[in-house]
């Protein structure tokens, strides 16, 4: 069982889809149920065992664990494993996947589609945080992009069909570069095996293109392929513009896993393959990245204060909050890179809350402009206080997992750029004035709206989804040790070779000046 189960939990969702594909018939209000319910029980049934690979997990084992490789199509390798960085994005996904499905409860249209895409879609993230090939990460990677353009483009709203071929085309054209990139590795390396490539020592070798000194040499260039990609799933500034249309146009299920999983892979790919494999392209790259990160800080927070769509606002400050997380990364220390993997764990809690709370009211008002709202306290005070929360830990307040993040990341950034610091913490005062003046236009006040004078108040099912993630967003507030002890001995590893890696190439570049 031990050699299968991270196949099992990857495909596990595949199955279900295939179940409700193949043995669910109809569309009237009985089979739209038990659609439902059977979509449920797989999310639940891939949640109990993804908890027993946590069980056999051993932090304090560097090396990736419960490894499956098989030999595939054409000499291609099916190879799977986990380690601290990808074990908690793999619970990640699939805890929020049940509170997705149950979320979708009230969706009458091509019900069996809906749920089929949203299964087949966990599969494929599973697969991209367990893949240990290239070629297998790549499918994974780029399959996930099909089930989320059908849910934006035939669920979404009334733009959907641009904001389903913008989203596609941008982060599909990203990881072109990324392709080429892996074929050059392949050439060099001989292999395409992710552990094999993390120890291989790619070309450092400084050279010219058109030019313009390429310091870095092979390596750089291979860090500008997946940068493309990763930025672009990021989405870091500017390649950011399509975030918001995907997010205004999606349904609500669609934009909590776009906001709280999706993002996460451009995060996820720096610290698989940037920093590992390609560490003297990093820090070569890295202050441009920090800087790139402290603008998407400040702009993207601004851009937020102007906006009229809740939607939008909310994508706008998902921009933001990834802002941190690419600066935590390339610090490139233990405080930096633990707040990136932290900050990405909670704001999957906190931004998949912040869009299932927009879909609540717009599932009664059918709007999400804000001035259609104000004075909801007064009619819905379960969903003001709930609201409340979130908002606050998206703010960073101490005592949620939002503070933990942003704290780490500050005091990784600070030990390496201290006006970078200095720029981004000015990112948590804008984030505290969008975010509340969001909360009072919404929810405080005086009920004047007639239409809004029936409104009701939370259903039970509501109350339900919002409950685990509001104890996660507390528990990661008060005992950060959860994650990361966890995290804590890969990414030390992680920070602890690329500093070795870094030392060889100075020494080396010493050595051939003199």
């Amino acid at each position: 069982m031990g050699t299968t189960l991270l196949s099992m939990v990857t495909f596990i969702p595949l199955i279900g889809a295939v179940i409700l594909a193949v043995f669910l018939r109809g569309d009237d209000a009985d089979a739209q149920r038990n659609t439902k319910w059977v979509a449920m029980a797989t999310t639940l049934f891939t949640l109990f065992v993804s908890l027993f690979v946590l069980s056999e997990f051993d932090p304090s084992n560097t090396d990736f664990q419960m490894v499956e490789s098989y030999d595939w199509l054409l000499g291609l390798q099916y190879k799977m494993g986990v380690d601290g960085i990808s074990i908690l994005f793999v619970m990640l996904t699939t805890f929020l996947m049940p509170l997705v499905i149950a979320s979708c409860w009230d969706v009458t249209t091509r019900v069996k589609e809906y749920m089929i895409a949203f299964l087949v879609l966990e599969t494929l993230m599973l697969g991209v945080f367990m893949a240990l090939d290239l070629v297998l990460f790549y499918l994974f990677f780029e399959a996930g992009l099909i089930p989320m353009f059908l849910i934006i483009g035939i669920w979404g709203g009334k733009n959907r069909i641009y904001a389903s071929f913008k989203f596609f085309l941008y982060t599909f054209l990203g990881s072109v570069l990324m392709l080429v990139a892996m074929v050059a590795m392949f050439a060099d390396a001989g292999t395409t095996d992710i552990p094999t490539l993390m120890t291989h020592s790619f070309g450092t070798e400084t050279f010219s293109v058109l030019g313009i000194q390429i310091i870095g040499g092979m390596q750089t260039l291979l860090w500008l392929a997946f940068f493309a990609s990763f930025a672009v799933k990021m989405p870091m500034w500017p390649v950011h513009t399509w975030l918001p249309d995907a997010h205004v146009q999606a349904p609500t299920a669609g934009s909590v896993v776009l906001a709280a999983i999706l993002l996460k892979m451009g995060g996820y790919g720096f610290l698989r393959f940037s920093l590992p494999m390609f560490p003297v392209g990093s820090e070569v790259m890295g202050p441009l990245v920090l800087w790139l990160s402290a603008i998407a800080i400040v702009y993207t927070s601004l851009v937020a204060l102007v906006q009229e769509d809740m939607k939008k606002l909310i994508a706008y400050s998902s921009v933001a909050h990834m802002g941190y997380v690419t600066m935590g990364i390339f610090s490139v220390n233990q405080q930096g890179v633990d707040g990136a993997i932290f900050q990405m764990i909670s704001h999957g809690f906190i931004s998949g809350a912040l869009f299932l709370c927009v879909g609540v009211i717009y599932d009664r008002m059918h709007t999400r402009e804000i001035d259609a709202y104000g004075g909801l306290v007064n009619r819905m005070p379960a969903y003001a206080l709930i609201f409340m929360f979130f908002t606050m830990a998206n703010v960073g307040l101490p005592g949620t997992s939002g503070f933990v993040g942003e704290f780490l990341t500050l005091m990784g950034v600070f030990q390496v750029n201290t006006w970078v610091a200095v720029i981004a913490t000015s990112g948590v005062i804008l984030s505290a004035a969008y975010a509340l003046w969001l909360y009072r236009r919404v929810v405080m006040g005086d009920l004047i709206k007639e239409s809004l004078k029936t409104i009701k108040d939370m259903t039970k099912r509501e109350r339900m989804i919002f409950v685990p993630l509001v104890v996660m967003t507390l528990l990661l507030g008060v005992y950060p040790a959860l994650v990361l002890d966890i995290i804590g001995p890969s990414v030390n590893a992680l920070v602890g070779n690329y500093e070795t890696a870094l030392a060889t190439f100075e020494a080396a570049t010493q050595f051939a000046s003199n």
